[in-house]
C-alpha cells in the first residue's frame, strides 16, 4: 500500500521525478546567479550628447569583472516595467522636482512620502567588450561631434580609448562578442625601477578626467601618482607625486589649468598642470577622531569655484576662491561618489541612498536605491540620474523623483 501511495503521488507531482535531472546545468545556474550577485558596478555614465540624433538614452557601465557594456535607457525600462510594484499615493503633495525626493528617508524640508521599490530585471546589454584583465574601476566619454569615444581605466594599469557608434553598430551576436572590437587607444602606466633594476607592478588606474582644452587624460593611480597623457603620440606628458597613499580620484579645473586629486592618505591635492608641481593641500578629514580616514571621489562645480570631497565618514566642501572649509558632514558611512547640480550636491555611498545636500550642508532628501552600496552616480541634461554599485544594479531616477527603472546588468559569459 505504501509504495503503491507513494507512486501515485509521484505522479501528482511530475516536478519531483529526478529522472531528467541536469546537474551539469544546476551548478551553471548556481555559478551564473553568484557571480551576478558578486559583481559591482564601479561606474556608469550616460552618453549625454546635445546633437545626438538618436532619441534614445544609452549608458556605458565598468563592471568588476573587467567588461565594458553600454545599455538602452528604453530596453531596460521596458524590462522592468513588468514588474514595477504599485506606487502607494503619498498622503502629502510631493516636493519639488528638483530635490528628487522620491521614496524619501528623510527630508529636512519635505512630509515623508514613500513609493514601493521596484525589482531589478536582468538586462541585456547593446554591446559589451572585455575592456581589461581586471576590474574596469572608470569610464568617461569625450565628445567628439564626430567620432566620441569612451575612455576606460582598470586595475591592469590601462587606458583603453573605444568609438562609441562602432560600439553601439555592432552586427555581431551578444553571445559572441567580448573582443570582437578593439581599442583605438592602449595606454600603460609607467613601471618604476627599484634596486639591481627591478621593476614594480604595473600600478592600477583607479579614475581618469578629461581636459576638454588639449583632450590630454589625467589618471589617479596606485603608486600614488597622477598621471597627465597626450592622446595623440600615446606619452606620458607629466606625473604629479607627493601623495603618500595611493588615489582614489581626479578631477580637471580647466579655467585654471589645474587638476584636484584624492588619496587614501586623506588628503586632496591641487596641482598646476603646467609645471607638475602641488599648490595645495587640503585636509577634508583632519578632525576626524578615527584613524585611516582617505578622500575617495572629488568633484568641482561648472564655474570651478567649489570642490566636494566624499571622505571615509561624510562630505567636505571647500571655495576655491577662497581656500576656506564651507562644511564638513558627517554621513556616518563612506561616501564613494559625488557631483553639482548647480548649486546642490548628489552623493552616494556605502548606503542604499541617493542624498541631496545644499551647498551650506543641509540635508534635502535621501532617496532610497537599488544597489546595497553605491559606487557611481552620473546625471543626464535631461534631469535623469543612475545610481550604480554592487550587484551589478543600476537604478535609474526621473528629474520628477520617481524611479524610471532598477536593473540588473548581464555580463560576458565564462
Amino acid at each position: 500500500m505504501a509504495t503503491t501511495a507513494a507512486a501515485a503521488a509521484a505522479q501528482a507531482q511530475p516536478g519531483t521525478d529526478a529522472r531528467e535531472w541536469d546537474e551539469a546545468a544546476y551548478r551553471r545556474g548556481i555559478l551564473r546567479e553568484r557571480d551576478l550577485s558578486c559583481r559591482t558596478l564601479f561606474r556608469a555614465v550616460f552618453f549625454d550628447q546635445p546633437d545626438d540624433s538618436d532619441p534614445d538614452v544609452l549608458l556605458a557601465a565598468a563592471s568588476s569583472d573587467g567588461s565594458l557594456a553600454s545599455f538602452s535607457l528604453s530596453s531596460c525600462i521596458a524590462s522592468s516595467a513588468p514588474n514595477h510594484a504599485s506606487p502607494q499615493v503619498p498622503p502629502t503633495p510631493p516636493p519639488p522636482a528638483q530635490f528628487l525626493s522620491t521614496h524619501v528617508i528623510r527630508s529636512t524640508q519635505f512630509p515623508f512620502y514613500s513609493i514601493q521599490p521596484v525589482a531589478a530585471a536582468l538586462v541585456d546589454p547593446v554591446c559589451i567588450v572585455q575592456a581589461h584583465s581586471g576590474p574596469a574601476y572608470d569610464v568617461k566619454f569625450y565628445n567628439d561631434p564626430h567620432q566620441p569615444l569612451l575612455f576606460s581605466c582598470g586595475d591592469d594599469g590601462r587606458i583603453r580609448g573605444w568609438r562609441w557608434h562602432e560600439m553601439q553598430s555592432c552586427l555581431v551576436p551578444l553571445y559572441l562578442q567580448g573582443d570582437h572590437v578593439e581599442p583605438v587607444l592602449d595606454l600603460v602606466n609607467p613601471q618604476h625601477e627599484g634596486p639591481w633594476g627591478a621593476r614594480s607592478p604595473i600600478p592600477e588606474n583607479n579614475a581618469i578626467a578629461i581636459s576638454k582644452q588639449d583632450g590630454s587624460i589625467f589618471a589617479a593611480a596606485g603608486d600614488a601618482c597622477a598621471y597627465c597623457w597626450d592622446v595623440e603620440s600615446g606619452k606620458c606628458k607629466m606625473t604629479f607625486k607627493g601623495h603618500t597613499d595611493y588615489l582614489h580620484s581626479i578631477a580637471v579645473r580647466e579655467a585654471n589649468h589645474q587638476v584636484v586629486t584624492g588619496s587614501e592618505d586623506g588628503t586632496a591635492r591641487i596641482w598646476d598642470c603646467r609645471s607638475g608641481k602641488c599648490t595645495q593641500t587640503i585636509h577634508p578629514v583632519q578632525n576626524n577622531k578615527f584613524e585611516g580616514s582617505w578622500v575617495g571621489c572629488i568633484a568641482i562645480d561648472a564655474s570651478e569655484s567649489w570642490l566636494a570631497c566624499g571622505t571615509s565618514s561624510g562630505i567636505s566642501v571647500w571655495s576655491l576662491l577662497s581656500n576656506e572649509c564651507i562644511f564638513n558632514a558627517n554621513c556616518g558611512a563612506p561616501v564613494q561618489d559625488l557631483l553639482f547640480d548647480k548649486n546642490q550636491i548628489l552623493a552616494v555611498g556605502a548606503e542604499h541612498a541617493l542624498s541631496r545636500f545644499t551647498i551650506n550642508g543641509a540635508v534635502l532628501s535621501q532617496i532610497k536605491c537599488a544597489p546595497p552600496s553605491a559606487f557611481s552616480i552620473s546625471m543626464h541634461s535631461s534631469g535623469m540620474a543612475a545610481v550604480a554599485g554592487h550587484g551589478g544594479l543600476v537604478d535609474v531616477i526621473s528629474g520628477f523623483g520617481s524611479h524610471l527603472c532598477a536593473f540588473r546588468c548581464r555580463g560576458l559569459e565564462k
